[in-house]
């Protein structure tokens, strides 16, 4: 089945709701929907488990509000899906931004309801490059992608999925055009000041005190050739921050490995949810 959740401010959430068992909850990546989970959910109905992802406001189907493009709103919207289909005993999949609203989510609204979390080339604790954060990514470089997209989104699109999401721009990378296009249809479906305004989320959002919440049992993995989030800041503080954290590096995937690489990465993620 799928429907709609109203939140308070009357945003209409899209969501989709496959099958019975354990509930299993997906949160997608900047700037697409939850269509970007298809391989996960198709593989996890078939091991018995409910699935269930929603499209975060100004992406996809659900409305392309003016405001609320933040991770306190992405959460709560997110909370606001889990309370209406009464969802208890879950495990929560974020990937990239889905990652930080993850975070958010269980630290904030997760208390009895989350049974393990799991991060995949997420983006807390914080990408932005700062004098605590040395490591991270500069503000001219996210600066960059607002230019873009404000310039030309149709294009910006292309070029991120054509390139570094999926390291297709690596010699001898095995590009797969239907993925590119289908990563540029999800990314068009939404909103452009959502996408604009969600550039900040990402980035700018300090998420230590969300992961140092965290007190389920949470997988964080990630691939070392991510060019979209630095790993080494990603995933090893993420590990280092959160008190029953579980560390995966996969050699030589990348930011988009749960699609290309999902042979590998779903069943590595049911021995965890099984564990």
């Amino acid at each position: 089945m799928s429907g709609y959740v109203k939140t308070k401010d009357g945003t209409e959430i899209y969501y989709k709701d496959w099958g019975q068992g354990q509930p299993i909850v997906f949160h997608h990546g900047w700037p697409l929907s939850s269509d970007d989970w298809d391989a996960q959910m198709l593989f996890f109905l078939q091991h018995g488990y409910r699935v269930i992802a929603h499209d975060r406001r100004g992406h996809g189907r659900s409305t392309q509000t003016s405001s609320g493009h933040d991770m306190d709103t992405y959460a709560a919207d997110a909370a606001a899906v889990v309370k209406a289909l009464d969802l208890r005993n879950a495990v929560h999949i974020g990937h990239s931004t889905g990652g930080g609203e993850v975070a958010r989510y269980v630290a904030r609204y997760g208390k009895g309801r989350v049974a393990k979390a799991i991060l995949v080339s997420s983006v807390p604790p914080l990408m932005l490059k700062t004098d605590k954060n040395p490591g991270g990514t500069p503000l001219s470089v996210f600066d960059g992608f607002r230019e873009q997209l404000a310039a030309n989104r149709t294009q910006f699109f292309l070029d991120v999925a054509s390139g570094p999401f999926y390291g297709f721009n690596r010699p001898g990378a095995k590009v797969s055009q239907g993925v590119i296009q289908n990563w540029w249809r999800q990314g068009m479906m939404g909103a452009a000041n959502a996408h604009y305004l969600g550039i900040k989320a990402f980035s700018e959002t300090d998420q230590t005190e969300d992961l140092k919440a965290i007190d389920v049992p949470t997988l964080v993995i990630q691939g070392d050739d991510d060019q979209v989030v630095p790993y080494q800041d990603a995933v090893l503080l993420q590990a280092k921050l959160i008190k029953n954290a579980t560390l995966k590096v996969y050699p030589g995937y990348s930011h988009g490995m749960l699609t290309v690489n999902a042979d590998v990465i779903n069943p590595d993620l049911l021995a965890f949810i099984r564990a």
